[in-house]
């Protein structure tokens, strides 16, 4: 992670930890065409957030073990 986006990364984390959110959410969400921020990408490619099927069947996202840690070495 970058030092710009870094803040955003763990917002994002932060945004999913309570409780799993649609996929669809959080791409309407935290989706950017800038190339500068990658958020999404980010996260994912860290492992802070994965995607999973629901027993609905919806796509959803939750936050890691690694993104919860990195989320609460933010607010240590």
């Amino acid at each position: 992670m970058s030092t710009i986006t870094a803040p955003l990364v763990l917002d994002l984390i932060a945004w999913v930890a309570p409780a799993p959110r649609p996929y669809d959410a959080v791409m309407d969400a935290w989706r950017t065409n800038c190339p500068r921020l990658t958020i999404w990408e980010e996260a994912v490619e860290a492992g802070f957030v994965t995607c999973a099927t629901a027993p609905d069947g919806t796509l959803v996202v939750t936050a890691t073990a690694a993104g919860r840690a990195a989320l609460a070495a933010r607010i240590n």
